[in-house]
C-alpha cells in the first residue's frame, strides 16, 4: 500500500516480500526470487535488469493453460513475457509504471478456473486487468469480472458466444471469434457465385453459435442453406442426409477428431470429387487426416482421396508482411526470439505455439491502451494506481482506449469490433495434391480478398453449387403420330364412302331392311371417333400451354360423342331384334311393327346422356393440363447437370370420379350389347338384315374398349406406348366396324346387281310396289295363323274304332272324333282317323 510519496518507514514497520515470478529486491544487498519459490542468498550479485525505486507496478492477473485440452499456455506465457519486458524497457510506454504479470495453471477447466480466479481476486495487490486463454474459462471469467470492474482481455478465446456485450460487457480478445471465418467463406460464395450451400456441425456450443452466424450473413447476401446437419459423436446418418439432399458446397464445423470420423463417411458415401467442395477450419494439423484412428475404419489412402480438394479458411495469427509495428519487431523475428526462449522445443509438440503471436499482441495492446488512459485520468485528478474493484471511471477509461486500439502487432493489424473481437486477416488454403496451397487471403477490417497468382483452383475450377435440372418435356413421337394419323385419315375416307354409299342406295329394298339411317349414324360416329386421333397426339410441340386445355376438350368431346353415335346406333339395332324376336308370340305381333323414330328416339337417348355429362363435366371440373415429373436421369459425361423429365396430361381436379362414372356406364353398354348380341345371334329378319354383322362389330368394339381403358390408364405416363394403344384401339375398332357393316352390302348389290333391278322396278312402279309386297306379306301371315287355329281346335285326336255308334260318336278307349269332323279334315277313312 506504500506510494511513492513515502520517503521513511515507521519504526518497527514489517515489510513481507513474496517470491514470486521475476520479482527483485532493489538495495544496497540484491536479492532475486528463484523458480522453486525462495529468494537467493544474500552474498549472490543479481544479473538482471533493476527497476528504479520509484517506479509504481501495475498487476496483471492471468490464467494460462499450461496442461488440459488446449495447452496454450506451454508458448503463450513466454511470449506474454517477452512482450511484458520490452514494454518495461520502453521509456515511451507507462514511463512511471511497471507491469507486472500473477498467472497460474488453469488446466483449461472451468472448474480450476473459478478457484483461481477466487485467489485473483482476494489476493493482495489489486489486479488491474485478467487475462483468461481457454474459451470456456474466459466464459466464466469474463461474467464474473463486471462484478470487480475489471477489464478482461483474452489472448486464445474463439467461442462466438462472447462476443455478446450484453453478458460480456468488458471483454476483449485479440484471438478473433470463430464467425470472422464466416465473412470469409461469404465472400468466396459470392466470388464463385454460389447460391446454395449446406451444413453439417457437431453439437458443441461454439460451432452451433458459428453456424447461426454464418445463416444470418449468408441470408443477407441471398445465399440460402438448403441443408443443415448436425451430430453429437457418429456422423454417418448426417453424412448420407447430405448426400441424399445433393448437398454439393459444405461448410464442415467440427473438432479434429470428429473430422476424421466425417470424412471416412464422406469417402464411403462418395460425397467427394470435382463436384463437390468441402469448407473446413484451418487450425487442423497439416497432417490430420494421416494420423492413425483407431474410431475409423478407412485407410490413410482413402482418406487422402476424400478430403482432396476442400477449403479451409485459417485466421492469420502471424503476420505474413515483413513490417516492424509496435514493439519494433517483425513476426519473423518475434519467431526466432520465441524459439530461443523455448529453448529449442519442437513447436508442433508445444501448446499454444500458433496462438503465441496473440498473446504477445495482448500485453501490447493492453500496454498502449493504459498509456492512452494516462492523460485522460490526470485531467480528472485520477491516477491508474488509484484503481481498486469499486472504481468504475478507471475501468471506463481502459475499455474505451482498448475499443479505440489500432496498431501494428506481429500477428497483423490489432483492431477489436464494436464486440470486442480482434479483426484480423483469413488466410484460405486448398489441399491439392496432399499438401495445402495458399489461395489468397481476407481482410476483415476492409472487406476485400486478395489472391495468390491467378487463384488457381485444383482441376477445371470451382463446381456449380448445386445440380442444374434441366426441365425436358417428353413428347410424342412423331413417327408415331403421323403413322396412326395416316391411317385414321384413311379411315375417315372410308367412313365417308362407306355413309356415301348408303344415303346414295337408301332407296334399295335390301338397303332400307338394314336400317340405313341408323347405318349413317354408325358412320358418322366412327369418323368422330377417328377424328379424335390427332387432338389425341398434339402436345406441347405443336400448340402452346394455353392453349392446351382446349385440345383436351376436342379429345373429350369427339370421343364421347363418336362412341355413343357409333355404338349407341348398332346398340339400338340390336336391343330391337332381341326386343321383338325373343318375346312371346302374343306380343312379338304387337312389338313387330316399331316405328322408326322410336329407334331414332332410343340413339338420340343415349347421345343426349353423354352430351349431358361431358357438359357437367366441363363446367364443374374442367380440364386443365398437369405436369408428371419422372425421376431425374444424368446425360454422360456432365457431372453437374440433371434432367427432369416432364409429361403434360390432360387432367381436372376428380379426374377419377368422372372416369370413374364415364367408364362404368360405357361397360355396362358395352356388357349389355355383348349378352344382347349372343342372345340374338341365331334370329333370322329381313327387318334388320345385317343384325348378325352388328352383332360382330359390337363384339369387336367391346372387347377392344375393355382392354385398351384399363391399359392406358397403367400406360399414362409412357406417352409413346399410350398413344399407341388408345389410338390403334380407336383405328381397328371404325375399321372392322365399317367394314363389317358396309362391305358386305357393297359386295352383294356388286355380285347381284340388285340395286339395278330394284331401282328399276322402283322406277317403273313406284314406291306402292314395296308397300303391296309388304302388306302381301302380312295378309299371309295372317291367313297362316288362322288356319293353325282351326286346325288346332277341330282335330283333338282320330283313333281306329269298332264302329259301335254312341251320340252320333265313334269310341275307342275313350277317346271320341266326330266323323264329319274327320271328313272335313281329309284323314277319315272305313277304319282310322288320324290327327295332324
Amino acid at each position: 500500500g506504500l506510494t511513492q510519496d513515502v520517503q521513511v518507514l515507521p519504526v518497527d514497520y514489517e515489510i513481507e516480500y513474496i517470491c514470486r515470478g521475476n520479482r527483485v529486491i532493489v538495495g544496497p544487498k540484491v536479492r532475486k526470487c528463484l523458480p522453486n519459490g525462495t529468494w537467493t542468498d544474500l552474498s549472490q550479485r543479481s544479473r538482471c535488469f533493476t527497476t528504479p525505486h520509484n517506479l509504481l507496478v501495475l498487476y496483471i492477473g492471468a490464467l494460462f493453460p499450461m496442461s488440459g485440452g488446449w495447452p496454450g499456455g506451454q508458448a503463450c506465457l513466454p511470449s506474454a513475457q517477452m512482450a511484458l519486458d520490452l514494454v518495461n524497457k520502453r521509456t515511451d510506454i507507462l514511463p512511471d509504471y511497471e507491469l507486472e504479470l500473477i498467472h497460474y495453471d488453469s488446466m483449461c477447466d472451468p472448474g480450476e478456473a473459478t478457484k483461481l480466479l477466487y485467489d485473483l481476486l482476494y489476493t493482495e495487490p489489486i489486479k488491474i486487468v485478467l487475462m483468461p486463454g481457454c474459451s470456456s474459462v474466459s466464459t466464466l471469467v469474463a461474467e464474473a469480472a463486471r462484478m470487480w470492474n475489471l477489464i478482461v482481455l483474452s489472448y486464445g478465446s474463439s467461442s462466438p458466444a462472447l462476443s455478446n456485450r450484453q453478458r460480456f460487457p468488458t471483454f476483449f480478445r485479440t484471438h478473433p471469434s470463430a464467425t470472422l471465418h464466416n465473412p470469409t467463406r461469404v465472400q468466396l460464395f459470392q466470388k464463385w457465385k454460389w447460391t446454395k450451400i449446406a451444413t453439417i456441425q457437431q453439437t458443441t456450443e461454439v460451432f452451433t453459435s458459428t453456424l447461426d452466424d454464418l445463416e444470418e450473413r449468408v441470408k443477407e447476401a441471398g445465399i440460402e442453406i438448403s441443408v443443415r446437419q448436425s451430430f453429437l459423436t457418429d456422423p454417418a446418418v448426417a453424412v448420407k442426409n447430405l448426400k441424399r439432399q445433393d448437398a454439393r458446397i459444405i461448410v464442415g464445423l467440427f473438432y479434429e477428431t470428429e473430422a476424421r470420423k466425417v470424412f471416412c463417411e464422406v469417402y464411403k458415401e462418395k460425397l467427394y470429387g470435382k463436384k463437390y467442395v468441402w469448407f473446413l477450419i484451418g487450425w487442423y494439423a497439416d497432417n490430420w487426416f494421416k494420423i492413425k484412428d483407431p474410431s475409423i475404419n478407412c485407410t490413410v489412402e482413402q482418406m487422402t482421396e476424400a478430403v482432396e480438394g476442400h477449403v479451409t479458411t485459417e485466421i492469420v495469427m502471424l503476420n505474413p508482411e515483413t513490417v516492424r509495428g509496435a514493439s519494433n519487431l517483425t513476426s519473423q523475428e518475434f519467431l526466432a526470439q520465441l524459439m530461443s526462449k523455448l529453448g529449442g522445443k519442437n513447436p508442433e509438440e508445444t501448446g499454444g505455439f500458433q496462438e503465441a503471436p496473440l498473446a504477445y499482441d495482448a500485453v501490447w495492446a493492453l500496454a498502449l491502451a493504459l498509456n492512452k488512459t494516462v492523460g485522460p485520468l490526470k485531467a480528472k485528478g485520477r491516477r491508474l494506481e488509484d484503481f481498486n474493484y469499486n472504481n468504475r471511471d478507471i475501468t471506463a477509461e481502459i475499455y474505451r482506449a482498448l475499443n479505440t486500439s489500432s496498431f501494428e502487432g506481429v500477428s497483423g493489424h490489432v483492431v477489436f469490433d464494436a464486440q470486442g473481437s480482434r479483426m484480423a486477416w483469413t488466410l484460405i488454403e486448398q489441399l491439392q495434391g496432399g499438401s495445402y496451397k495458399k489461395i489468397g487471403y481476407y481482410d476483415s477490417t476492409k472487406g476485400n480478398l486478395s489472391w495468390y497468382g491467378n487463384d488457381k483452383w485444383i482441376g477445371l475450377g470451382p463446381p456449380a453449387d448445386q445440380t442444374v435440372v434441366i426441365e425436358e418435356f417428353r413428347y410424342l413421337s412423331q413417327k408415331l403420330f403421323v403413322s396412326v394419323s395416316v391411317f385414321a385419315g384413311l379411315g375417315i375416307l372410308l367412313g365417308i364412302v362407306c355413309l356415301t354409299f348408303n344415303i346414295y342406295n337408301s332407296n334399295v329394298r335390301y338397303i332400307q331392311n338394314s336400317q340405313p339411317y341408323l347405318n349413317n349414324m354408325t358412320a358418322v360416329g366412327c369418323m368422330m371417333a377417328l377424328a379424335a386421333v390427332f387432338p389425341l397426339g398434339i402436345d406441347g410441340l405443336h400448340v402452346h400451354r394455353k392453349q392446351f386445355p382446349v385440345v383436351c376438350q376436342f379429345r373429350l368431346w369427339l370421343l364421347g360423342l363418336g362412341f355413343s353415335l357409333a355404338y349407341g346406333s348398332m346398340f339400338t339395332k340390336i336391343w330391337w331384334v332381341h326386343t321383338v324376336f325373343t318375346k312371346k308370340d302374343e306380343k312379338k305381333d304387337k312389338r313387330k311393327h316399331l316405328e322408326p323414330w322410336k329407334l331414332y328416339t332410343t340413339v338420340g337417348v343415349l347421345l343426349g346422356i353423354d352430351i349431358l355429362s361431358l357438359m357437367i363435366w366441363q363446367i364443374v371440373d374442367p380440364l386443365h393440363i398437369t405436369v408428371e415429373k419422372f425421376t431425374r436421369e444424368a446425360p454422360k459425361g456432365d457431372l453437374d447437370v440433371l434432367i427432369q423429365p416432364l409429361l403434360e396430361h390432360c387432367s381436372s381436379e376428380k379426374m377419377n370420379t368422372w372416369l370413374g362414372v364415364v367408364y362404368g356406364y360405357k361397360g355396362l353398354l358395352l356388357l349389355l350389347g355383348i349378352f344382347l348380341a349372343y342372345e340374338t345371334k341365331s334370329i333370322s329378319t329381313e327387318k334388320i338384315n345385317d343384325h348378325r354383322a352388328v352383332g360382330m362389330a359390337i363384339y369387336n368394339v367391346a372387347v377392344l374398349c375393355m382392354i385398351t381403358a384399363p391399359v392406358t390408364m397403367i400406360l399414362s405416363s409412357q406417352q409413346d406406348a399410350s398413344f399407341a394403344f388408345a389410338s390403334l384401339a380407336i383405328v381397328f375398332s371404325v375399321y372392322i366396324t365399317l367394314v363389317v357393316l358396309f362391305v358386305p352390302k357393297m359386295r352383294r348389290l356388286i355380285m347381284r346387281g340388285e340395286w339395278q333391278s330394284d331401282a328399276q322396278e322402283t322406277m317403273k312402279t313406284g314406291s306402292s310396289t314395296n308397300n303391296n309386297d309388304e302388306e302381301k306379306s302380312r295378309q299371309l301371315e295372317r291367313e297362316n295363323k288362322e288356319l293353325q287355329k282351326i286346325i288346332q281346335e277341330v282335330l283333338i285326336s282320330c283313333f281306329f274304332f269298332t264302329g259301335q255308334r254312341q251320340g252320333g260318336l265313334h269310341r275307342q278307349g275313350g277317346y271320341a272324333a266326330k266323323p264329319s269332323a274327320c271328313l272335313e279334315a281329309g284323314a277319315y277313312s272305313f277304319k282310322t282317323c288320324t290327327a295332324w
